[in-house]
């Protein structure tokens, strides 16, 4: 029996990037024990995952856990994080250990002095050099988001038909999402319902949304779910709107049309929708020719340049007509 744990230890997007190469693992290894290491609040992403053994939780009695983890003898750790943090859990475990190319010095470059020397490569393709010594390989399959029985959503009140767009309107930081104006813009010519998700921190401009297009069938889902009550939402609809978050990766692995906008950050980073047998089955709208994009790899509570130009300039119309033509196919 070959056990291999793997540590990813955030967030949402970033746990659903990694789900090929746990899948792969599982799947070209013969008699093997895939385990994960995760942050406490995202173990539930990992738990229905049938390619998982045991999901570890980091966050509370670490000493403890860390304890566990060197009794159950790992053979390798892969390291889909690759921070301070699992150096000093690789160092105290002691086993034969792996990681990928991070790539922080071209992402500093890129953000400071707007110098790409990013590989034309996504992320995930980029976690697969973790497992590349084990002779795994990338089997092109795309993204895995795994429900239990109970995280499924009852749709049927959202439409008539079933029938319905998502859009998922939060974000980490400010920067990296539409102000509530451009998205009343977008749903505005929508004719299809429209279920908003977001957290507990998202329900005011969910509201804000609701209010100014009292006209439309729009639902305010925001704070009313857990995160798998989101992607099973989701799952159920025509397409998902979405900011570049978790939960554009959440409906890559569904096989759902995108329409991703894009910030403050760029797909240059290797984040864009990952389908590697369907790239016309999402679109990127991002503000070209900004000189001061991107400013941040993740992102700000507030433009540094004070105009935002990077979310107030987007081209609502093209979004708009990208909406139609998804939902016309």
């Amino acid at each position: 029996m070959t056990k291999i744990l793997v540590i990813r230890f955030s967030s949402i997007g970033d746990i659903v990037l990694t789900s090929p190469v746990i899948r792969c693992l599982k799947e070209q290894i013969n008699n093997v024990e895939v385990h994960a290491l995760t942050k406490k609040q995202y173990a539930s992403l990992y738990t229905p995952n049938p390619h998982i053994t045991k999901v570890h939780e980091w966050g509370e009695d670490n000493k403890a856990i860390l304890e566990n983890l060197k009794q159950l003898d790992f053979d390798y750790v892969i390291d889909l994080h690759h921070n301070i943090r699992t150096q000093k859990i690789k160092s105290a475990l002691k086993k034969k250990s792996y990681s990928f190319p991070k790539l922080n010095v071209q992402k500093w470059l890129y953000v400071n002095f707007k110098y790409n020397k990013m590989p034309d490569v996504h992320i995930v393709d980029r976690y697969f050099e973790a497992v590349k010594e084990l002779g795994v390989k990338n089997d092109q399959n795309g993204l895995d988001f795994f429900l239990a029985k109970e995280d499924e959503v009852d749709v049927s009140g959202f439409s008539s038909d079933g029938k319905y767009i998502s859009m998922a309107i939060g974000a980490q930081f400010a920067t990296k999402k539409l102000p509530v104006s451009k998205i009343i813009e977008i749903l505005e010519t929508i004719e299809l319902p429209v279920v908003i998700i977001g957290g507990k921190e998202d329900v005011k401009e969910g509201e804000d949304i609701c209010d100014a297009l009292s006209d439309k069938t729009i639902f305010n889902a925001c704070g009313e779910y857990s995160i798998q009550g989101s992607a099973s939402i989701i799952k159920q609809s025509q397409l998902l709107i979405t900011h570049d978050t978790g939960m554009m990766h959440v409906a890559a692995a569904y096989d759902l049309p995108i329409i991703s906008i894009w910030g403050n950050t760029v797909p240059e980073f290797g984040m864009y929708p990952y389908r590697p047998e369907a790239s016309n089955s999402y679109t990127v709208h991002q503000v070209q020719d900004l000189s001061c994009r991107p400013c941040s790899k993740i992102g700000y509570q507030k433009c540094p340049k004070k105009h935002f130009r990077c979310m107030m300039d987007q081209d609502i119309e093209q979004i708009q007509t990208d909406i139609k033509r998804f939902i016309s196919q």
